[in-house]
């Protein structure tokens, strides 16, 4: 691989080698499947096909939340896609998501099965569809709309920007760690100012834009994500959006969330699949065993 100081692009790029890095062998500049593979299909209207990434956590909290809220209608089945091995690339997939990403849900509680990818597009899909995590009042419900895409235009710096060439890449670029690291802090700089006017980011109300940007910005500020990047960051400045991390964290439905489709990590914060609120029970009694 060459050196960046020495990197003269070609006149036309093409793909002939693996980029390096941690994920080389699952990026491609081609879309759809690489092999034949049906996804499974549990027993609730709700399928969830994911990854305990800061992505896939969106959606499992969203749901989660709303069963603690009492939808019934919000059971559901999550099975893992194990990204690192192409589950994306399957064509069953691939039918659900033809961006091959995780989260991909179908929606088989009506006539027609739904799909729906995308996390935001997920989010907007559930909170409507249960009247739940979104205001009503037009002026907050653009609020909520604002800071929801917001996060979904943000997150790419962080995650495929700093996340990437200060973790996962092959080896350091100071360019690229400062110029990701700038933006990174400039975005918890907004988070800080906005979190300072209000307990949460649409408001007073707890809503899909703290679903939405919680399992980004909550582990990074906590210490959580990309090693020690929560010191390279200097995250203590941050004391509203550690508040607002904290705050969040700690809410039942959040730490349920976090599990499902969980395969790395501790063991005892795993749970690969999930198909029934008792699921969790049985998880804490192996734990506790």
């Amino acid at each position: 691989m060459s050196d960046s100081s020495t990197y003269t692009p070609p006149p036309v790029w093409k793909w002939e080698k693996e980029n390096g890095g941690q994920f080389a062998k699952i990026n491609r500049p081609i879309a759809g499947p690489t092999h034949d593979k049906e996804l499974p299909v549990g027993r609730h209207p709700l399928q969830l096909y994911s990854l305990a990434t800061p992505n896939g956590v969106k959606v499992t909290v969203m749901l989660e939340e709303l069963l603690a809220l009492g939808h019934s209608g919000a059971e559901y089945d999550a099975w893992p896609i194990r990204i690192n091995d192409g589950d994306q690339f399957g064509s069953g997939f691939v039918a659900v998501n033809p961006n091959s990403k995780i989260p991909a849900l179908m929606d088989r509680s009506g006539s027609q099965p739904i799909r729906v990818f995308e996390s935001g597009a997920i989010l907007l899909h559930l909170a409507e569809k249960f009247a739940a995590f979104l205001p009503t009042d037009t002026a907050r419900r653009a609020e909520c709309f604002s800071w929801l895409f917001w996060q979904v235009g943000s997150a790419p710096f962080l995650g495929g920007g700093f996340g990437h060439f200060y973790a996962y890449a092959p080896f350091k670029i100071e360019y690229a760690i400062d110029r990701y690291a700038m933006e990174v802090k400039r975005q918890l700089d907004v988070l800080d100012r906005r979190l300072a006017l209000t307990p949460y980011l649409a408001g007073d109300e707890y809503t899909i834009a703290d679903i939405a940007t919680w399992p980004w910005y909550g582990p990074l500020v906590q210490g959580q994500i990309y090693g020690d990047s929560g010191t390279f960051l200097s995250v203590h400045e941050y004391k509203h959006v550690r508040r607002w991390a904290d705050a969040i964290g700690e809410r039942a439905a959040v730490k349920r969330g976090r599990m499902v489709n969980r395969l790395f990590g501790d063991p005892a914060e795993q749970l690969h699949e999930r198909h029934d609120a008792s699921d969790f029970d049985t998880k804490t009694e192996d734990k506790r065993g």
